[in-house]
C-alpha cells in the first residue's frame, strides 16, 4: 500500500502505462518528489529533469505526438506552473494528449496571499478547458488522476491535476468509502473505433467516383493510414499532398506524394489544389484557404475523428466523422478504379520535375552557405528509422520542402501554435522515448538561445544511458530572426528592421564541445556534406553550427500581388540586406 498520496499517484500513474514524466522540482510539488525518491522499483517511473518547465511540456507534447500515448509534466506551485503554459497550448492546438501535475500551497493557506499563491484553477482554465481540479482531499486522488489520464486519451487534449503540498504528503487512501458523495473509478479504458455509417460512406463514394481529377490533402490524422492512403488514391489516381504535421503520414519517395502544401509547400501541391475538381481532406485542420481549391471548383469530402473540425476550412458536400485508417478501409469496397490516368500522370510528372529543380536550388551559391543545401544534404544520409524536428521559422520551411521523408521515420514540429522552441525538446523527448533512433533537429539561432542550449545541457546529463548516444541538433546560425524578416517584406510594407531582428553570434558547436558534445563548424558548401557524415557517425550527440545566408528566401509556391508589393516598397525603403536580398531572389526565380 502506498504510504503518501505522492506515492499512490505514482501508482496510479504506472496503471496508465506512464513509464517517464518531464519536470522540474520546487517546494509546491515536495511531496510527489519525495516518493519518485522512494520509487526504486523495476517498474519505478523515471523522472527527467529538464532545465526548465517549458522544456518539460514541451516534451511531453512530443511524447504524445511519437508514441500515441499521453505525456506528463510535472511543475511546482506560482512560477513553476506558469512556465508550463506555452508548451501546454502546442500540445492543445496540435491536439495531443498531455498531464500536467502541479504543486500549490497548503489548502490552510489557499485565498490568504500567500507565496507564490497563484489562482491555478484560473490560470490552467483555458488550456486544460476540458478538466482541470484541484484535489482538497486525498480520498479525491484517485478519481482524479484516473479522469485526467481518461479525458486526455479520449480528447486528446491537455488536463490537469493541481495538488496542494500538504495533500501530497498525507496519507494515501486506496479506496474511498462507500458512502454518499464519493466516486469510484478503475483505469479500465479501451478507445473506440469510430467509422461513419454506410449510408455516409456510400455518399462519399458517390462524389468520389464522380470526380476525374481527385486531390487529396491528408494531415497528422493520417498517421498511421499509410496503406490505406495509398490504395485510395491508386484507386482514385488522386496525388496526395501533406499538411505540415502529416508529412510522415506518407513517404515522400513514393510518385503521386505532392509533398507540403501552403506558404511552405511545393509547385506539384499548388497546382493539384488549383486544377482538382474533386477533393479529399484526410485527418488535417490545415488552415489556410487560399491553399486549397476554390469553393465553386471541386467537391468536397473530409474525413476527420473530430467531427467540431469538420466543414471549417472548405464547405464538404460530404463531411465524416471517423478514425481515417478504419474509414479507408470502409471505403474503399464502394471506390471505383479510375480508367483515366491522365490526371495522376501529369502529377507525377511535376513532381519528378520538382525534386530535380529543388536540388539545383539547394545547390545554389550563397554566402556564405545556402540553408536548403544543408537539409538537402541531410536528405539524402538520413537514417531509415530518423526522427525529424524542426523549430518554427524558416527551418520550418526547409524542413516542409527539402526533406525527403522515408517509410517508417516519424518527425513533427508546432504545428497551430507555431511556437518557437519545441524543435530541440521534442528531439530529446523522441530520444527518450526511441533510445535506439536518431533524432534529428532542426533549430534556428534565435530559438536555440532563447531554449535550446539549455536542452543541449540536458542532453549532456543524459546521453550515456541511451542504447544509441546519436543525436543531431543542426543550428541555422544567421544572425537573423530570419523568418520575421521575411514576414516584414512580403506583408508589411517595411525592409527588415536590424534592432529587433538581428540576433547576437554565439559558438554553437564550441558550446557543444564545453559540454562534452561533438561541435561541428560548418562555413563553406562543400563542408556540408562531411559535416552530416561526421555526425551520424558519432559516439555522442552532436551539433551542426550551420553558418548560413539570411538572404536565401523560401518562396511560396505562388507569389500574390500582394506580397509582391509588400516586397518591392521593402527594397525601394533600404533594406539594410537589399543587395544580398534582391541578388538571391533573382537566382530562384529567374534562374
Amino acid at each position: 500500500m502506498a504510504k503518501t498520496v505522492g506515492d499512490f499517484i505514482l501508482e496510479r500513474m504506472k496503471g496508465w502505462g506512464v513509464k517517464r514524466v518531464f519536470g522540474y522540482p520546487g517546494d509546491g510539488i515536495g511531496g510527489l518528489v519525495a516518493a519518485v525518491g522512494r520509487d526504486d522499483g523495476e517498474d519505478a517511473i523515471d523522472f527527467i529533469q529538464t532545465r526548465h518547465e517549458e522544456s518539460a511540456a514541451f516534451m511531453a507534447c512530443a511524447h504524445a505526438k511519437f508514441t500515441g500515448e499521453p505525456g506528463v509534466c510535472v511543475a511546482t506551485s506560482g512560477p513553476g506552473a506558469i512556465h508550463l503554459l506555452n508548451g501546454l497550448y502546442d500540445a492543445k492546438l496540435d491536439h495531443q494528449p498531455v498531464v500536467a501535475i502541479v504543486g500549490q500551497q497548503a489548502r490552510a493557506a489557499i485565498g490568504g496571499n500567500y507565496q507564490q499563491e497563484v489562482d491555478l484553477q484560473a490560470l490552467f482554465k483555458d488550456v486544460a478547458s476540458d478538466f482541470v481540479e484541484t484535489c482538497m482531499s486525498p480520498t479525491q486522488v484517485r478519481h482524479l488522476i484516473d479522469r485526467a489520464f481518461r479525458i486526455a486519451k479520449s480528447r486528446k487534449t491537455v488536463t490537469c491535476v493541481i495538488l496542494p503540498n500538504d495533500v501530497q504528503e498525507a496519507k494515501a487512501v486506496e479506496e474511498a468509502p462507500h458512502a454518499h458523495g464519493t466516486v469510484h473509478t478503475s483505469q479500465a479504458y479501451t478507445p473506440a473505433e469510430v467509422v461513419p455509417a454506410a449510408a455516409d460512406l456510400q455518399r462519399a463514394a458517390e462524389v468520389l467516383n464522380a470526380g476525374k481529377k481527385v486531390g487529396i490533402l491528408i494531415g497528422a490524422g493520417a498517421l498511421g493510414a499509410a496503406n490505406e492512403v495509398t490504395e485510395v488514391a491508386n484507386v482514385l489516381g488522386a496525388g496526395v499532398a501533406k499538411a505540415l504535421l502529416g508529412k510522415a503520414a506518407l513517404p515522400d519517395g513514393l510518385p503521386f506524394v505532392t509533398g507540403s502544401i501552403g506558404l511552405l509547400g511545393t509547385e506539384p501541391s499548388d497546382w493539384m489544389m488549383q486544377h482538382c475538381d474533386t477533393f479529399l481532406m484526410i485527418g488535417s485542420r490545415f488552415p489556410y484557404s487560399e491553399f486549397l481549391p476554390k469553393t465553386d471548383q471541386a467537391r468536397g469530402v473530409q474525413i476527420d475523428l473530430d467531427p467540431t473540425m469538420l466543414s471549417i476550412r472548405f464547405p464538404m458536400e460530404v463531411a465524416l466523422t471517423g478514425d481515417s485508417a478504419s474509414t479507408l478501409r470502409a471505403l474503399l469496397p464502394l471506390l471505383k478504379k479510375k480508367g483515366d490516368r491522365g490526371w495522376r500522370e501529369d502529377i507525377e510528372k511535376r513532381i519528378a520535375r520538382w525534386w530535380k529543380e529543388e536540388e539545383e536550388r539547394a545547390m545554389k551559391d550563397a554566402d556564405p552557405v545556402n540553408p536548403e543545401r544543408v537539409f538537402w544534404e541531410c536528405s539524402s544520409r538520413l537514417p531509415d528509422n530518423a526522427i525529424i524536428t524542426a523549430d518554427s521559422g524558416s527551418s520550418a520551411n526547409w524542413y516542409a520542402r527539402a526533406l525527403k521523408f522515408k517509410p517508417g521515420m516519424m518527425g513533427s514540429l508546432s504545428g497551430t501554435l507555431a511556437t518557437m522552441c519545441p524543435g530541440m525538446p521534442y528531439a530529446v523527448s523522441a530520444k527518450f522515448a526511441y533510445p535506439d533512433r536518431v533524432p534529428i533537429a532542426f533549430v534556428g539561432d534565435g530559438a536555440m538561445q532563447m531554449l535550446g542550449i539549455t536542452d543541449l545541457i540536458t542532453v549532456s546529463k543524459y546521453w550515456r544511458r541511451w542504447q544509441d548516444p546519436r543525436l543531431v541538433v543542426c543550428v541555422l546560425s544567421n544572425r537573423d530572426l530570419n523568418q520575421v524578416s521575411w514576414e516584414l517584406r512580403a506583408m508589411a510594407n517595411s525592409p527588415k528592421v536590424p534592432e529587433t531582428q538581428d540576433v547576437p553570434a554565439f559558438s554553437f558547436s564550441g558550446y557543444a564541445e564545453m559540454l562534452g558534445l561533438k561541435g561541428i563548424r560548418v562555413d563553406r558548401p562543400e563542408q556540408v556534406a562531411s559535416a552530416w557524415d561526421a555526425a551520424l557517425a558519432a559516439d555522442r550527440p552532436c551539433v551542426i553550427d550551420a553558418i548560413v545566408d539570411p538572404d536565401v528566401a523560401s518562396l511560396p509556391p505562388h507569389i500574390t500581388i500582394s506580397q509582391a508589393t509588400s516586397y518591392a516598397e521593402a527594397m525601394l525603403k533600404g533594406d539594410p540586406d537589399e543587395g544580398g536580398v534582391i541578388k538571391q531572389t533573382i537566382k530562384r526565380v529567374f534562374s
